[in-house]
């Protein structure tokens, strides 16, 4: 089976962690962030992945192949011009049509979902596309997608509403999709894969979109677009199905406290208080920091997250 990680983003939101590193290049407890992504689509029977890559793309192609599970073929779409998460899909259809599903996962989430009970549904089903949904008490902040009673794509957020709603769930960006999907696919190099894609098959009629929604609880979702989002990642201690993150980390010299991270052969002056921080590997910090709520990088700390008011 074939995958695409989404990856070629600039990483906006991320600034100024991401002029640093490129966004699946930054280490989230120690491992690049994308590198949980190969070992999940490992786990789940994907034995080659496409990796569009813009931004930093050398930076990003050197830890795909230096984290890649054995076993897993890595290749790489590079956009001299960003295409978008649809043309970027597009520029490689030929690669991933050939695979009757393929996968697409966006390159900013950790994620641990049954990406195989993905598939096997979107097969019994014989959907042209099945995106995987959550439940999740943060929808108020990243929006939803409503879906019907037989799981049919009804709303795409506050873009497109056909009607017949009953329940809704944030988008993973996580899919499943048929090879005869991408006939549907807008004839030009720039798009957006829900919006133009998707939603222009639903605008057509299209009754084969369709999801499942995941439970509270069910499968972990944790974004990691923006500093606060990065620095929650971090700090929050999970268990993987698919991969032993901590000894990975430890065998890399990484090293973990209550509510830090340092990555291997970072060096911290004497004196140093680390609470709700994440120094990078390599790094050096200086003597007598104290450095709360934020990141130390590039020879800098950056905060993610606000002061704590006296």
């Amino acid at each position: 089976m074939r995958a695409m990680i989404l990856a070629a983003g600039l990483g906006t939101r991320l600034r100024p962690l991401s002029e640093l590193r490129p966004k699946p290049a930054l280490p989230v407890r120690a491992i690049p962030l994308v590198a949980y992504t190969l070992h999940l689509l490992a786990r789940h029977g994907v034995d080659e992945v496409m990796v569009n890559v813009h931004h930093q793309s050398g930076r990003v192609e050197e830890v795909c192949e230096r984290f890649a599970p054995a076993g897993l073929r890595v290749l790489f779409s590079h956009e001299p011009t960003l295409l978008d998460t649809g043309g970027g899909i597009r520029r490689v259809a030929a690669f991933l049509r050939e695979s009757d599903p393929c996968l697409l996962l966006g390159g900013d989430m950790l994620l641990d979902a049954d990406l195989g009970a993905l598939v096997r549904l979107h097969r019994e089903r014989g959907d042209a596309a099945t995106l995987l949904l959550k439940e999740d008490p943060r929808a108020g902040s990243f929006g939803t997608i409503g879906v019907d009673r037989e799981g049919r794509l009804r709303r795409l957020a506050k873009r497109l509403d056909l009607g017949g709603e009953t329940r809704a769930g944030v988008w993973t960006w996580a899919n499943a999709v048929a090879a005869r999907a991408f006939d549907a696919m807008p004839d030009r190099d720039v798009f957006v894969f829900l919006d133009d894609w998707l939603g222009g098959m639903l605008r057509s009629g299209a009754r084969d979109v369709r999801a499942v929604l995941a439970r509270e609880g069910e499968i972990t979702w944790e974004p990691v677009g923006t500093p606060g989002e990065y620095l929650a990642a971090n700090l929050a201690k999970r268990s993987l199905s698919y991969l032993d993150a901590e000894s990975l980390a430890h065998e890399r010299g990484a090293s973990f406290g209550p509510d830090w991270v340092v990555g291997g052969g970072a060096r911290l002056g004497a004196g140093v208080v680390l609470e709700r921080a994440v120094v990078w590997d390599g790094e050096s910090v200086p003597p007598g920091a104290r450095l709360r709520g934020g990141v130390f990088a590039g020879g800098a700390f950056h905060r993610c997250e606000p002061e704590a008011s006296a």
